[in-house]
């Protein structure tokens, strides 16, 4: 584990929060091996912790970011916001595997690298409040935050749409295949998203799903923009 130091200073966070930082960043599997006659405290209850903040911190900005946006959905897009792949990339960025405290043969494995990140919250938590721990939230994930709006998390966007327009406007939408071009074995297909009579988009790929799937990327685009 190197010196956390670097780390707050890159963090921008408080000479007084080393020690909460540095129990964030530890695994349990560090404290096994006693060092010096005690054993530093790991970071499994800021973990627990963090993990509840972390949550209720994305739900906050999802619930007045896309205020129109009903609770079945907003609560799928937290899940990715959530989810242990995207943890691990906001940890990524912020640095964090090259402090971890591990113990001999532990592995920085994403799911130790996604609990530090929530563990870290939960310390700023303990230090800062739910304000001050928000407020770094929104700043680490803010990559994560533009990619929900652009719906680069969301795994599908036709079922996304099809729930949302059901839930919001009591109809489903529809799609149609606009064109096809190139060679029978090179084809690439246009494809058209409608929702009632205003929300209307395009999309291409090299298959109708795939094409019908950038029509509904794309009109989540618009109407999450709304």
């Amino acid at each position: 584990m190197k010196d956390v130091d670097a780390l707050l200073e890159k963090l921008q966070l408080k000479a007084g929060e080393k020690n909460l930082v540095r129990q964030a960043l530890t695994h349990s599997s560090y404290t096994a091996c006693p060092r010096q006659g005690r054993s530093p405290a790991h970071n499994e209850r800021l973990e627990y912790l963090g993990d509840a903040v972390l949550e209720l911190a994305v739900s906050d900005y999802l619930y007045h970011k896309f205020p129109q946006v009903p609770e079945g959905k907003l609560t799928r897009l937290r899940a990715n916001l959530v989810r242990e792949s995207t943890l691990v990339g906001v940890a990524g960025e912020l640095g964090l595997r090259e402090h971890l405290a591990l113990g001999k043969g532990t592995e920085a494995i994403p799911s130790i690298l996604a609990d530090a990140l929530e563990a870290l919250v939960g310390a700023l938590f303990i230090s800062r409040g739910y304000g001050g721990a928000r407020e770094l939230v929104y700043r680490w994930f803010a990559p994560a935050f533009a990619d929900i709006e652009q719906g680069l998390l969301v795994p599908d966007y036709k079922t996304f749409m099809q729930e949302y327009a059901q839930e919001k406007y009591a109809t489903t939408p529809g799609y149609r295949i606009l064109s096809e071009e190139g060679p029978d074995h090179d084809k690439t297909f246009t494809a058209e998203f409608v929702l009632g009579e205003e929300v209307r988009t395009t999309g291409s790929g090299k298959s109708k799903k795939e094409a019908e799937q950038e029509a509904a990327r794309e009109a989540y685009k618009l109407l999450m923009g709304k």
